[in-house]
């Protein structure tokens, strides 16, 4: 069975007043209005065509693999200690969480270009009224109001105040994925250069080990000859004195040691001293690639988080100057009630159960707008702070590009040079060995006296822990140089910022819908 048309309906559609078909017409045609404030533009910051250090032959101007840049190495230990670091490191936790953060503000912003206040409302009022008005009171003193009903304010985005915001929020959002980025870069920077100490530190500490053990049998020689009469007792005493100086040396390894694995476990989301198990005893320094991708600066600048951080900040900034520079203008608001009263008590009332009929039926809609002149001096104030602050973040950016750029040249340089130094150490400590070899053999052969052994005996010690030492720093520069160019951060599946266990806690707590569910892509 077919609806019959309303003519009475139709009627009064076709009979709106001409105010209110303007009224409407003026809506859509102020929501489309460009906002106001000023576009972004990225600020240019010269960088060198090339690195410097680029024409060495162990660098490539190619694209660099970053992604998972430490496997290179082929260090199963150091790709497990990465690997746990970045899913239980703390920092990159909380990195992760202000993701979701941001992104429920973009949702708020989203909101706000809607109508922004919805309400169901109702009371139930007892009023009396005075006899004792001016001209009397000609209707009932005393009865009870019923009101039920609901509003809607909107305030026309007309000058691009909301707009605005979302792009902020939209800035920050992307710009909190970059913090993200940046933290997944640093832990995992941090994890492989403690271990580089971690591994230097222990064969430090057994060469001392080693060297104590051949220094107290080179003592308890030169204390049998003394007693014996076959030697004077200053070379005892120099055995002794060397002896005790070796030994001194390995408490101080041993420290650094345990500080290092302390940093470590921090590093991986647990207790300091609870790495032993991953570490798997000792192990060694991982041999190096003979040669590096590194790109040229325009390209891998781009790629750092922490750039691409500075940008999107001073981007959001840049919207803020709009949002500021809307208040300068007149507001456009659209409200609208509509609701149902009737009173009980009154001549000629029924009371509440005839709430909700026609007859009770009340109703208001109309523009209104607000303009604070006399404000105009705090609000142009505020928006000479907000551009005041985008310069600042515009600055900022540029720094933060620079000092990318040296921190990727500091990084070539100390690779060069610890490379360079590990050969001449090496060096080193062959003939260091084969002098030890020597004046030791001469010594017994009664060419030499014991003075020459222990110089020997010292200078191998003291060339074999700068090797060590050396080594490590090598393999250190190594991964200060990837991350200056910004490696560890690319993702080849999409990103959960929250792990499995934290999303389950968080949605028993609170509802999230599905933001837990749906994480923000990279853009």
């Amino acid at each position: 069975m077919s609806r019959k048309p309303n003519p009475q309906k139709h009627d009064r559609q076709a009979s709106l007043p001409p105010w209110r078909l303007a009224l409407f017409g003026s809506m859509a045609w102020l929501c489309a209005c460009a906002p106001v404030g000023p576009d972004f533009v990225r600020p240019e910051v010269p960088v060198n065509p090339e690195w410097l250090d680029a024409e060495l032959e162990q660098f490539e101007t190619d694209a660099a693999e970053l992604a998972e840049w430490w496997r290179a190495l082929e260090d199963p230990i150091l790709d497990e200690l990465i690997s746990a670091a970045r899913l239980e490191n703390n920092n990159i936790k909380i990195a992760g969480l202000r993701v979701l953060e941001s992104q429920a503000r973009l949702n708020i912003a989203v909101g706000n270009q809607y109508p922004q206040q919805q309400v169901l409302a109702g009371d139930v009022t007892a009023i009396g009224v005075s006899e004792n008005t001016a001209g009397g009171v000609t209707t009932d003193t005393s009865f009870t109001e019923f009101n039920v009903g609901a509003s809607v304010v909107w305030e026309i985005d007309f000058w691009g105040r909301f707009r605005r915001g979302v792009e902020a929020a939209d800035a920050d959002l992307l710009a909190s994925i970059a913090s993200y980025d940046d933290a997944m870069v640093l832990v995992t920077a941090q994890v492989a250069d403690i271990y580089a100490l971690i591994r230097s530190t222990e064969e430090q500490l057994k060469l001392a080990r080693e060297s104590y053990a051949i220094q107290e049998r080179s003592y308890e020689i030169a204390e049998i000859l003394y007693r014996n009469g076959s030697n004077s007792e200053l070379d005892a005493l120099q055995a002794r004195t060397q002896l005790l100086a070796t030994a001194a040396v390995i408490p101080n390894l041993e420290l650094a040691l345990q500080q290092f694995k302390n940093a470590l476990a921090t590093l991986l989301g647990r207790n300091p001293g609870n790495v032993d198990n991953l570490l798997k005893g000792q192990g060694v320094l991982p041999d190096l690639p003979e040669s590096m991708a590194v790109g040229i600066p325009a390209n891998m600048l781009r790629q750092r988080p922490d750039v691409r951080r500075a940008e999107l900040q001073a981007l959001a900034q840049n919207a803020l100057v709009g949002v500021a520079q809307a208040d300068l203008y007149p507001s456009f608001t659209l409200t609208g009630n509509l609701g149902f009263t009737t009173a009980e008590g009154t001549s000629g009332s029924s009371g509440v159960e005839n709430l909700f009929e026609s007859d009770s039926v009340a109703y208001s809609i109309g523009p209104t707008f607000v303009w604070p002149f006399f404000n105009y001096g705090r609000i142009r104030n505020n928006v000479r702070v907000q551009d005041a602050r985008l310069q600042q973040a515009l600055v900022s950016y540029r720094e933060t590009v620079l000092q990318a750029a040296r921190e990727v040249e500091d990084a070539l340089v100390a690779y060069v040079g610890t490379q360079a130094q590990d050969k001449i150490l090496a060096e080193g400590v062959q003939v260091a060995r084969r002098s030890a070899e020597m004046s030791l053999l001469r010594y017994q052969e009664g060419f030499a006296d014991y003075q020459r052994v222990l110089q020997a005996q010292q200078s191998l010690f003291t060339q074999q822990q700068r090797y060590a030492a050396n080594r490590g720093n090598v393999l250190r520069s190594f991964v200060a140089l990837y991350r200056g160019l910004g490696g560890g951060w690319q993702m080849t599946t999409p990103t959960e910022f929250v792990d499995e266990a934290t999303r389950e806690e968080m949605q028993e707590r609170t509802n999230w819908g599905d933001l837990l569910e749906n994480p923000p892509e990279r853009q």
